[in-house]
């Protein structure tokens, strides 16, 4: 059994040196679609930190009569807390909102002056809500909506805000699909273009193969050796995707800094480098060898 296999490997290796250009054309389609694959999981990282970023500025206010008991405030936001689409609740008492107000119109006096001779303070206190993803506000503010809150409710931002919260949800759900159509179309391209390398291949070893048939070899070791060659072919490529890729990251990353704050594209790439070529290896090698596999079988069966 062992030695078959070495042969297997042996052949397999043998097989990629001798096809040369055919083997060279096979890693570089390959490395073609582990580096757009590659690419198109940065690309996620990217819209992903770009969503976070946004999100971090979308909430739902929901401002309280002047006549609402503290309490009552508090009580409402201990059940927004315990609600599963709610990722954090801030509560900005009557008193913080004027001091917040001030800080803001520091500068104008006309505003500072009006309000020093207000006798009370005539602002409301509010919930500063955040859900965990933009499709929960509208199930957020039904709650608020409901008969036990509303009769404290003065308004809420959601109608302000709807159409922003429902134009990223629309956003993220079409980059979703759209990532997982890029992929499975670049597999099938990838695997279509390896399928009839390996085919061509097979047809310069004809005269090989038929010997072996001849002399009795099994289609398993007659396949064995094009596999071992699509494993090769998967696996350097997967190198070469990430060599490539490596200075492509360092040059744009400052340039992405700049529109999104707080991203280090290059810093994410190099933490994540092994996880990369991981996920590029696996790909590689499921191209190559699944390609190899129905190339060869076809053949056999003709």
């Amino acid at each position: 059994m062992f030695t078959i296999i070495s042969r297997i490997f042996h052949f397999g290796f043998l097989n990629f040196k001798r096809n040369g250009l055919l083997s060279v054309a096979t890693v570089a389609i390959i490395t073609l679609a582990l580096f757009v694959f590659g690419g198109l999981i940065m690309f996620g990282v990217i819209t992903n930190s770009a969503v976070a970023s946004i999100q971090d500025k979308i909430d739902i206010s929901v401002y309280f009569n002047t006549n609402t008991p503290e309490d009552q405030i508090l009580n409402i936001q201990q059940s927004l807390q315990g609600l599963p689409q709610v990722a954090s609740v801030d509560y900005i008492s009557r008193d913080k909102a004027l001091d917040l107000f001030k800080a803001k119109h520091a500068n104008d006096s006309t505003i500072t002056q009006a309000i020093n001779e207000l006798n009370s303070n005539p602002l409301e206190a509010s919930l500063n809500i955040k859900a965990k993803s933009p499709d929960q506000y509208a199930t957020i503010a039904n709650y608020l909506s409901s008969s036990t809150i509303s009769q404290y409710v003065d308004t809420i931002s959601y109608a302000q805000n709807q159409d922003v919260i429902n134009r990223l949800a629309k956003i993220i759900k079409n980059i979703e699909s759209g990532a997982l159509l890029a992929i499975i179309f670049l597999t099938f391209i990838a695997g279509l273009v390896v399928f009839n390398t390996i085919r061509i291949a097979i047809y310069s070893n004809r005269d090989e193969i038929g010997i072996m048939r001849v002399v009795g070899a099994s289609n398993n070791f007659i396949t064995g050796p094009y596999m071992v060659e699509g494993f090769i072919c998967g696996t350097i490529a997967a190198l070469f995707s990430i060599i490539i890729a490596a200075p492509i990251v360092y040059f744009i990353s400052p340039y992405l800094d700049v529109f999104i704050p707080g991203l280090n594209i290059f810093q994410y790439f190099y933490t994540h480098i092994f996880q990369l070529f991981f996920y590029e290896f696996i790909f590689g090698i499921l191209i190559g060898i699944f390609s190899s596999y129905i190339a060869v079988k076809k053949y056999l069966k003709n």
